[in-house]
């Protein structure tokens, strides 16, 4: 068995059946698998991937090992790993994967350092944990690297910082800010996902309740959609003017989160920032509200200050537990603050994990062609490629579209042509 850290490799019979499952809801990675494994334009190459380590990065990985890739994984989340998805990696496929569901803060990094160790080629980030960490602490691992990818919103603003300051050493190209990525995987995946985490963990009625979602980006857009379909009245904070309007304008209602406080009966950060959830909310917030996050970070929820002020915290059950607060009313938090559509359910369908892991695996492809030529900044995916998932999607779901005509063609493009 090659190099590993997984939970254990008895669960991989499980893990190969979950994996094989999810592929059958993935027909455009399956596309790129077959070519990949003809053409092997990824021979010899050398991955490091922090991302979820579920059924659909199984996927991903198959694809970039069928490529000629060799690769390591580590969890991007101390919680979403599937460990039987991880064990079928390391026996069936061939991947060096570390990680183990629930491990803690020194597991976690001992991991993310096991895949900079690898003297990865291209780096594979949800989040930024292992740019970050290689530009702070394992700057020799950048005498390898030619390039990277970054798979989620948080990860992409803390490479835009990271450009910006003049301190990133290598281009990464901004998977989640391809169309097919967040229209779709953040909207609609994010969306039922989260949901999904809700109900499996506390299994409560979420028609007539309030929900209120801090953040109306991609994320928040579509949680607010899929909560409305469930029956729930939804509000919406934000910070920013456009997107209160718009989320106004689909008809939620937009408060400051001190006022929704005392409204949410339970309340879902999907920001990507600091203390969203702060003393102020708990000190509004009403008796027995549910609150938990589906942006990469824990911290978007002050969750110190509840371990701080709480006279009494008890487990109700695994993943679910009550802080009682010195006035007696009680908050109940999720997974730890953590993804809740990952630690409480299985993330994202595959069905739109499709479009998102075909992006990673074509741009990992056009790294290799192209890095050279590419100075250090974050980049948007190439137009080509994600077009060409969108059309491989609708081939697969059956799905024609008009093509314009020669002359249409001719008429965007002039100018000369006014009111007739």
């Amino acid at each position: 068995m090659q190099n590993c850290d997984i939970k254990d490799i008895a669960l991989a019979d499980a893990g190969r059946a979950r994996i094989e499952w999810a592929d059958r809801d993935m027909p455009v990675l399956a596309l790129i698998r077959e070519r990949f494994e003809r053409e092997k334009p990824l021979a010899g190459v050398r991955i490091g991937a922090c991302l979820h380590v579920t059924t659909e990065t199984a996927n991903l990985m198959r694809t970039l090992v069928a490529g000629g890739a060799q690769v390591r994984l580590c969890a991007s989340n101390p919680l979403s790993t599937q460990d039987d998805t991880a064990a079928s990696l390391v026996r069936d496929y061939g991947v060096e994967v570390y990680a183990i569901c629930g491990e803690d803060n020194e597991t976690y990094y001992r991991h993310v350092d096991a895949v900079i160790g690898f003297e990865p080629q291209i780096t594979m980030d949800d989040g930024g944990d292992v740019v970050g960490r290689i530009h702070e602490l394992r700057r020799e691992a950048l005498d390898t690297i030619v390039g990277g990818t970054e798979e989620t919103t948080t990860g992409v603003v803390r490479l835009a910082a990271m450009a910006a300051d003049g301190q990133l050493a290598y281009p990464v190209i901004a998977v989640n800010d391809a169309k097919t990525k967040h229209f779709f995987d953040n909207r609609y995946g994010t969306g039922q996902s989260t949901l999904d985490g809700i109900i499996r963990l506390t299994n409560r009625l979420l028609a007539g309740r309030t929900m209120v979602v801090s953040g109306y980006g991609w994320c928040g857009k579509g949680l607010a959609m899929r909560a409305k379909g469930m029956g729930c009245r939804v509000v919406v904070c934000e910070v920013d003017p456009t997107a209160a309007l718009e989320a106004h304008m689909d008809g939620f209602e937009v408060m400051p989160r001190a006022e929704a406080a005392a409204l949410a009966d339970v309340w879902v950060t999907v920001t990507g920032n600091l203390n969203v959830i702060d003393a102020t909310c708990f000190e509004n917030m009403k008796d027995g509200a549910i609150i938990c996050n589906s942006g990469h970070f824990n911290s978007e929820i002050d969750i110190p200050w509840l371990e701080e002020h709480a006279t009494d915290k008890a487990e109700l059950k695994p993943l679910v537990d009550e802080y009682t607060l010195s006035d007696g009313r009680t908050v109940v938090l999720l997974a730890e603050g953590r993804l809740v559509n990952l630690s409480g359910a299985e993330g994202h369908p595959a069905g739109v994990m499709d479009m998102s892991f075909a992006n990673q695996a074509l741009c990992a492809e056009y790294l290799m062609s192209h890095a050279a030529e590419m100075s250090p900044q974050v980049y948007d995916v190439p137009e080509a490629i994600d077009a060409r998932v969108a059309e491989l999607k609708l081939e697969t779901l059956g799905v024609q579209i008009d093509e314009l005509t020669d002359e249409q063609i001719a008429y965007m493009n002039t100018w000369q042509v006014g009111t007739v």
